[in-house]
């Protein structure tokens, strides 16, 4: 499958502090592409060197096709861009900005502004200086879809919104992909990119530290399973678990005529199904993975930026 974007051993530094160093991925046309990491991790600025609107130390970049620094007006008009920070001119209402944008980006279907501002629930005739900021993030949404780009480069796209709004962005964002557009998105929370991607890259201290399937870390996450059995001691029940690869944090939880019983697992649940199997057991609870827990423990390590740098993390952001 063609590539959408491309990025091969991209570095950046600011001064002598270097912020992303050699980072490496690909993004699929036609894919949801997440970056998840903590704040600082470098996603935007992995975005803004995509984007050209600053320029990698070194590295080759690739989006759809073409260099960034060559690409010109004829290839920003094929991307839709999010920003993470969204300055918006106060003296405008939203229809008016969105004209501006529209004559800046390229054709827009009749009434696909309109479309879009209902479903999000925008008030396209308010001055965007009265707007909240998630009404302000619900206008840079608009301005990113209206004209269909082949490329939706989103930097923290559900900041702001309330539930009803993100499930609305996450509809939109299925029904981009499904029209054969590419989505690249950031995040630092896992449940907002799962929910819609595809591939996750887990970005910390400036470094790609893993590229994986939802489902792949599906398989690789943490569960919690409890279990009420009779028959058996919890003694001789908490070395059944011990001896099943995987499980750990076991915990007696009760002894009252039966034992109950929790513990954490981590990857296959088959080796687990089949000691229980062993077991007489009145109740079952085996929970969805934790995906949260599974991709904190990759970039739980303390980062290397000086923390009274207030002024560089924000730049790296």
């Amino acid at each position: 499958m063609a590539q959408a974007i491309s990025a091969q051993s991209l570095t950046k530094k600011f001064g002598r502090r270097e912020v992303l160093h050699g980072v490496d991925f690909a993004v699929e046309a036609g894919s949801v592409f997440g970056v998840i990491g903590p704040n600082g991790a470098g996603k935007t600025t992995t975005m803004r060197c995509l984007l050209d609107i600053i320029r990698p130390t070194s590295g080759q970049v690739r989006v759809l096709g073409k260099d960034p620094r060559a690409g010109g007006p004829e290839l920003r008009r094929r991307i839709g861009y999010l920003p993470g920070e969204l300055f918006l001119e106060g003296r405008l209402t939203g229809r008016t900005l969105l004209a501006h944008y529209q004559a800046i980006s390229g054709p827009v279907p009749p009434g696909r502004i309109e479309d879009l501002a209902e479903r999000l629930g925008l008030d396209l005739d308010r001055h965007t200086r009265k707007l909240s900021k998630g009404n302000k993030q619900k206008l840079g949404l608009v301005q990113a879809f209206m004209h269909d780009p082949e490329l939706l480069v989103l930097d923290e796209p559900t900041s702001g919104l309330d539930p009803l709004v993100q499930q609305e962005f996450h509809a939109m964002v299925r029904e981009a992909q499904h029209n054969g557009q590419t989505i690249f998105l950031s995040s630092h929370v896992l449940s907002e990119v799962q929910q819609t991607a595809d591939t996750v890259a887990i970005l910390r201290d400036g470094r790609i530290i893993a590229v994986e399937s939802v489902s792949g870390l599906r398989e690789g996450a943490v569960r919690r399973v409890r279990f009420t059995a009779i028959g058996i001691t919890a003694h001789d029940a908490g070395a059944l678990l011990a001896g099943v690869p995987g499980v750990g944090h076991v915990e007696v939880l009760a002894t009252d005529g039966s034992i109950t019983l929790s513990a954490t697992v981590e990857g296959a649940i088959q080796p687990l199904v089949r000691a229980l199997g062993t077991l007489e057991l009145t109740d079952l609870v085996l929970a969805e993975p934790d995906l949260e827990e599974s991709v904190l423990k990759m970039y739980s390590s303390p980062a290397d930026a000086n923390p009274d740098d207030t002024e560089q993390r924000e730049a790296v952001r």
